[in-house]
């Protein structure tokens, strides 16, 4: 393979790549513009040694047609491991943050841009620029497209005061499930790190949520059903 193929192909990966990376970057999302151009660089490297590899294989079978047996090159074998061993890198985009999880849109990203640097690296042209195109529409555009037309919601924090966590969550959980609430987000107050520790139930305890309620849920209709639990002290709408 010559010089300027290689730095053709890795500019490739690095545009495509880098596309991608910004609209996450863009969306304070874990894995940005630099993760996902690394991701793609890395795996037009992997599928650029692969190919030198058969591409050495068969010079040497030909100088030498005794070794037609001894050597064998698979294609397909070093981009399989890209493919599976990205995995470990999308796992870590993905956040659980007491009750709601993020990040799987940016792991499925990372897979996809790994995808494309296999594509990349194998010469495939055209798939991997129409596939970088793809995935920047999917990631831009169809989530202004979801946002507004696959699920009707209005976008709320509520404060909620209460003294027992464990069945104020059962009971908030429930709630939310049963008029189709979205959990977004939830954020404890530090003295939440302390009652890892302790048993005490009693102690006043603050979470900020922030929900993706129908448009048919009234914020009043919300706080007076919350209101309505025993455990539950405070609730306000920010």
């Amino acid at each position: 393979m010559k010089v300027h193929e290689v730095i053709f192909r890795l500019l490739i990966a690095i545009v495509i790549a880098g596309a991608i990376g910004y609209e996450r970057e863009s969306r304070n999302r874990p894995a940005g513009f630099r993760t996902h151009i690394l991701v793609c660089v890395g795996a037009a490297v992997i599928s650029m040694i692969q190919i030198h590899a058969v591409e050495d294989a068969l010079k040497r079978i030909i100088e030498n047609p005794l070794l037609t047996n001894a050597l064998k090159a698979d294609v397909g074998r070093m981009g399989a491991q890209v493919v599976s061993g990205i995995g470990f890198l999308g796992a870590g985009a993905i956040i659980h943050e007491k009750g709601s999880i993020r990040g799987l849109t940016t792991a499925a990203s990372l897979w996809v841009v790994a995808c494309i640097g296999l594509a990349i690296g194998m010469g495939y042209y055209v798939l991997a620029i129409l596939s970088g195109i793809s995935v920047v529409i999917v990631l831009g555009i169809l989530k202004r497209f979801e946002s507004k037309f696959l699920y009707k919601g209005k976008l709320m924090k509520i404060e909620i005061q209460y003294d027992n966590q464990k069945v104020v969550t059962e009971v908030l959980d429930n709630y939310f499930n049963r008029r189709k609430i979205k959990i977004k987000n939830i954020e404890y107050s530090i003295d939440d790190e302390d009652d890892d520790t302790t048993n005490d139930n009693t102690h006043i305890k603050t979470s900020l949520y922030t929900i993706l309620a129908p448009k048919y849920v009234k914020s009043g209709e919300l706080l007076h059903d919350l209101m309505e639990n025993e455990f539950i002290i405070k609730v306000s709408v920010l």
